[in-house]
């Protein structure tokens, strides 16, 4: 009859001990629970504009530059800062197995043994093993919900990392185009250094034949001076673009590689999608959203700690002496089975307050959440308004350009004939370089806001399987 009892005593444990935890807010669940994000339009179009169609990925390939494909693929083996998130992600996983680990029996295998000199340990006349096994059935989930917390958190770590190999390729791209634009730079002023030369001989020779004067001269040198000066600091900007790439590529700074000599051409429209579908596959916000699941999780796990736990356990174990008699009923090997009841009654009101702070850790889980959605939201926004604006700027610097290029050897025409001072043409000469250098400028701008744009929108830099492959 007993025995009856107690098998179904086990039983019933066994039952509660299987019973779900609560599932975690989803992501509409924790759009609504922000607040801020309420009212937001967010399946509506973007504001600023954008191509229709989901968002895709791979948009790497869509600059067929063959040498950046290549050093992306470096920097994701070699990058310092890289390795280091991926470390985080192995952390996290092995966080996920201690937990599981908390869920099963323990089973553990002593002995002991020694002989009684006299005046030591009396345990060491005994010798003997025993073999226990304890387990904690999860009555009220604590430890699963524990365990829930440590997955999410694994899964956090990994769209963190998944977002820092995205912000990489990126940033990779944007400095690769920085490198381009800073060595057409350096040509744009050695052309103006070589213009400027020209100036000067035309303007001693001039003063030669009576036709100019010293300050002619002085002011020609003077200029050449400037665009000297000018070369100078464009060097020195693109050796260190090329040092801040080396550092990405995990590479000696020794500005060492080498540029491509020109800039890629455009690719067509971005489709961009909405922004509800942005949220939900960028990287971060996934991240965001484990972050409040994990949150959530250990709001269950420290209210469970305020119920009563049972840990169930049995051994069996073989003893003998030959100093101590052991009773003559005594049966060897010997086993048996037991439980252990923990209630917790009063703890100073320290577990009350541990709900508390895991509360309010989950509600700075969700400000958080709604922090993040709203700096993705921009970062798509001013990335689509500001390609449109870069777009309309391209048109009119190239007009621009071309302005004061024909107007730059207008001048010099009227300089070499003696109609024209020189000032006109030297302000001419500037006009025209710094015309150049914004059209330059603005053209690897739109690169590097198209990066910046797959990047908020939360497109990987590489195919689809390609990055659920490396992700796992």
């Amino acid at each position: 009859m007993q025995q009856s009892k107690l098998i179904a005593f086990f039983c019933g444990v066994l039952l509660i001990a299987g019973c779900a935890t609560k599932p975690p807010p989803t992501p509409a669940e924790i759009r609504q629970q922000s607040g801020t994000l309420t009212n937001l339009p967010l399946a509506n179009a973007w504001k600023a504009g954008g191509a229709p169609g989901p968002i895709a990925d791979n948009w790497l390939a869509t600059f067929d530059d063959a040498q950046l494909n290549a050093l992306v693929a470096e920097a994701m083996t070699n990058n310092p800062d890289l390795r280091v998130s991926a470390t985080r992600v192995e952390q996290a996983a092995q966080y996920v197995q201690l937990a599981k680990a908390a869920l099963r029996p323990a089973v553990n295998l002593f002995g002991t043994g020694g002989f009684n000199m006299g005046g030591g340990d009396v345990s060491s006349a005994l010798q003997g093993i025993s073999l226990g096994a304890s387990w904690e059935p999860d009555l009220w989930g604590r430890m699963r919900y524990g365990r829930n917390a440590y997955q999410a958190t694994y899964a956090s770590a990994q769209a963190d990392f998944e977002f820092g190999r995205q912000s990489l390729a990126a940033t990779m791209a944007k400095s690769w185009f920085t490198a381009g634009e800073t060595w057409l730079q350096f040509q744009i002023a050695e052309d103006m250094v070589k213009a400027a030369q020209e100036l000067v001989t035309l303007s001693e020779k001039r003063w030669k034949v009576g036709a100019g004067n010293e300050q002619d001269v002085a002011l020609a040198r003077a200029n050449l001076s400037t665009f000297q000066d000018t070369v100078k600091q464009v060097r020195l900007a693109h050796e260190q673009t090329l040092r801040a790439l080396e550092l990405l590529l995990g590479r000696y700074p020794a500005a060492d590689l080498q540029a491509r000599h020109d800039l890629p051409a455009l690719p067509g429209a971005i489709p961009a999608g909405l922004p509800l579908e942005m949220l939900e596959r960028r990287p971060d916000m996934v991240a965001a959203d484990r972050r409040v699941a994990a949150a959530f999780n250990r709001v269950g796990e420290a209210k469970a700690a305020r119920l009563p736990r049972i840990i169930l356990n049995a051994n069996v174990a073989a003893i003998q002496s030959d100093i101590l008699q052991l009773k003559n009923d005594f049966e060897n090997p010997a086993g048996g089975a037991g439980a252990k009841l923990i209630a917790p009654i009063y703890q100073g009101g320290a577990l009350k307050t541990q709900v508390e702070i895991r509360t309010l850790e989950q509600k700075e889980a969700l400000a958080q959440y709604a922090r993040l959605a709203l700096r993705a939201l921009g970062d798509v926004e001013n990335a689509l308004a500001a390609g449109k604006t870069l777009t309309d700027r391209e048109q009119i610097l190239q007009r621009l350009v071309a302005d004061n290029q024909r107007a730059l050897t207008l001048a010099e025409t009227s300089y070499r004939v003696g109609n024209a001072d020189l000032r006109a043409v030297q302000q001419q000469q500037l006009s025209v370089h710094s015309a150049r250098v914004a059209l330059l400028r603005v053209q690897s701008e739109q690169l590097t806001q198209l990066a910046n744009l797959h990047l908020a929108l939360g497109g990987s830099w590489q195919p689809d399987e390609a990055r659920l492959s490396a992700s796992k």
